[in-house]
């Protein structure tokens, strides 16, 4: 049976980081129950211990209410409260490099080039994108040929092409037991049944991966080595050998995701370089660049070229010609990597802020990395100081969002060091410390 607490934690922490609104209403018991796969007696658990929080109401005759949030008694940065400092989403910008890109755009203004990039464009791209993206994949490791890309609008459909080109509905699809939550949803519009494989602190585990998909076939494992959202850890390379060996024995295939490994300069060759015949990769330019530049890059192995490209055409996730137009330029005359090595800069530096300002705390991540993830100090529990967080005007991801299953989720949080200003986000982490140091009861509202 579900543990109705880990349920109504996950209900919680959607209030809490907006993604259930006040005022919204909560399916019937029985849908919720059919929804989340467990009973209709662990739903009404659910529903009360929600209300028992303060979150929900319930209406005689109309259904069950996401309360609307009290007032928060002050503000604890020097921002007007209003002013929501988001650690939750990561999206790294750095100074400079919108005048960068600009200088990349001048050739856009032709209009014969223009032209071109206004028009239709396939999954397969063009030979110059084709060109650019292998130089840029090459680069971060491994040997990319440009026959091997293919497109994609951005990394999340990358993803998903790929699922649903190794796994069919109603298949398993394997994945870390933290893993980065945009899978569950691509996972449940694809009617794929994620299950949740152990990893230590090398990983994934290759005999685990092994024990799932003898309990039942799994279609293919998705997993990110290098940089691991939420945990921070990469895979050596001796844990990308043996899990290439286990591949191949159990004729699986693996997802590779890199999107954030550029920020590591010096990390293992991809898995994908193991295990060419086994391994799509997949990688974008959203964070290597910016969240408004759309594109995403799928590189399968020759045997798996058609089913992905074909994944990618029926879902509709191809790429837009003239972001593929300005992506090629601005990786051709360097700006990307130009905006690549100022972005590994400013990690480095928010983690310094984070250290120094959680010292102590129970934090772990990479010196390379915009996330941490923090294992909270008795008796917190996640969803309890993500809502204590968001009174004081903080945004943070409880663990539940990223577990799969139904597996307790751990006393922990990620929270994203990209978005904020370095000043604002010292701040922030020090009203954090300041909320674990006081403990719920002193920061609980009735």
């Amino acid at each position: 049976m579900a543990d109705f607490r880990r349920v109504a934690d996950e209900v919680a922490a959607d209030i809490a980081a907006g993604r259930l609104r006040p005022g919204e209403r909560l399916p019937p018991q029985r849908a919720f129950a059919r929804g989340r796969g467990i009973a209709d007696s662990t739903a009404g658990r659910v529903y009360a211990e929600l209300a028992r929080r303060g979150l929900v109401v319930g209406e005689v005759g109309r259904g069950t209410f996401v309360r609307a949030a009290e007032r928060a008694p002050g503000p604890a940065l020097a921002e007007p409260a209003a002013a929501r400092v988001d650690l939750e989403l990561n999206y790294p910008v750095v100074p400079g490099q919108s005048a960068l890109l600009a200088a990349g755009l001048e050739r856009l203004r032709r209009p014969d080039v223009l032209d071109a990039a206004l028009g239709p464009v396939g999954v397969a791209g063009t030979a110059a994108a084709r060109e650019a993206a292998a130089a840029l994949l090459s680069a971060s490791g491994g040997r990319t040929a440009p026959s091997e890309v293919l497109f994609a609008g951005n990394g999340r459909q990358a993803i998903a092409g790929a699922v649903a080109a190794l796994v069919p509905p109603g298949g398993r699809l394997a994945v870390e037991a933290l893993t980065y939550p945009v899978i569950k949803g691509i996972a449940a519009r694809l009617g794929v049944t994620l299950v949740p494989v152990p990893s230590d602190e090398q990983g994934l585990r290759p005999d685990a991966l092994a024990d799932a998909h003898r309990a039942a076939p799994l279609g293919a494992v998705y997993l990110q080595p290098t940089l691991h959202n939420p945990s921070g850890t990469t895979m050596p390379s001796q844990r990308r050998a043996e899990l290439a060996a286990a591949l191949e024995r159990l004729g699986l295939h693996a997802i590779e995701d890199r999107i954030w490994a550029f920020l590591r300069e010096d990390g293992p060759e991809p898995l994908a370089a193991h295990a060419a015949g086994r391994t799509v990769l997949v990688d974008s330019l959203s964070k290597r660049l910016a969240p408004g530049l759309s594109l995403g890059f799928a590189v399968p192995p020759a045997g798996l070229s058609g089913r992905v490209a074909a994944a990618l055409r029926s879902g509709g996730w191809g790429p837009a010609g003239f972001a593929l137009d300005a992506a090629a330029g601005w990786i051709a005359d360097g700006t990307v990597e130009s905006v690549t090595r100022a972005k590994r800069a400013d990690a480095a530096s928010r983690q310094r802020i984070a250290a120094g300002r959680l010292a102590g705390a129970a934090v772990r991540s990479d010196p390379c990395s915009y996330f941490c993830w923090w294992d909270l100090p008795r008796p917190w529990r996640a969803e309890t100081f993500v809502a204590a967080a968001a009174r004081r005007g903080i945004a943070v991801t409880p663990a539940a969002a990223f577990v799969v299953g139904n597996s307790a989720a751990p006393r922990a949080v990620r929270f994203g060091l990209a978005s904020p200003p370095p000043e604002a986000l010292a701040r922030a982490l020090d009203v954090l410390a300041e909320i674990a140091a006081a403990g719920p009861d002193d920061t609980t509202v009735d």
